[in-house]
């Protein structure tokens, strides 16, 4: 089980940090992620960290905006979201996979989504 808080409403520019705990699970080596879908958009794919945090991955719309980590050992995963901007509005999954590709692609693993709004 995958839970993530953390979402609500933000003015343009602001920032936003969203959390998301795995539990539950016998495997314990998760890449983890988030993935979001727009109104009326396909979900897509927003950042992943591998379990050792060694690898990062970014969708070029959030490079530079958005952070992904995760604390040491354990299967917890956090984005920091600053400079949002109107078209970041989406419902944001959290994600997980015990592959690398799996995690960027097509998790095994999702989370509830959370709504994040932001306002222009």
């Amino acid at each position: 089980q995958l839970q993530a808080s953390g979402g609500g409403l933000v003015q343009a520019g602001g920032s936003l940090r969203l959390s998301c705990a795995a539990s539950g699970r016998t495997v314990t080596r998760l890449h983890m992620g988030w993935f979001r879908q727009a109104p009326g958009k396909e979900r897509e794919f927003v950042a992943a960290i591998s379990w050792s945090s060694s690898n990062t991955d970014y969708a070029d719309s959030v490079k530079g905006r958005f952070t992904i980590s995760r604390e040491n050992g354990k299967n917890t995963v956090a984005l920091q979201m600053n400079s949002l901007k109107p078209e970041d509005t989406a419902v944001y999954y959290c994600i997980a996979d015990s592959e690398w590709v799996g995690a960027r692609r097509g998790p095994d693993y999702w989370g509830r989504g959370t709504l994040v709004t932001v306002s222009s």
